[in-house]
């Protein structure tokens, strides 16, 4: 189910304080890339991903790759940043973003 207006608004003022908790660079998605995403998405939903790839449709390309990956919804792209989301019903509240900052 896509994301709302009012969901991308509030995921996007959470994700502007968070940190990239995946770096994807030069050598594309490998498997330990695509396993950290999946690992990441599990424990926070909400997630910053920098993808430092300078062709721009080649990073476009990337972004929309990880969210079909990850089975995510992407919330926004601002430039190599990406913020992706993915709803756990099993989320730790500890480690979930959006729960955390509600």
């Amino acid at each position: 189910m896509p994301l709302t207006q009012e969901q991308k608004k509030q995921y996007k003022s959470i994700g502007h304080h968070l940190k990239p908790v995946l770096i994807v660079a030069d050598n594309g998605l490998t498997e330990g890339v695509l396993a950290e995403l999946e690992r990441a998405l599990g424990d926070h939903e909400l997630i910053k991903i920098k993808v430092s790839i300078l062709d721009r449709e080649a990073r476009l390309a990337a972004i929309a790759e990880l969210c079909k990956a990850g089975k995510a919804d992407l919330v926004q792209v601002i430039g190599k940043m990406a913020l992706l989301y993915r709803k756990n019903f099993s989320a730790n509240k500890q480690l979930s973003n959006v729960h955390r900052f509600k």
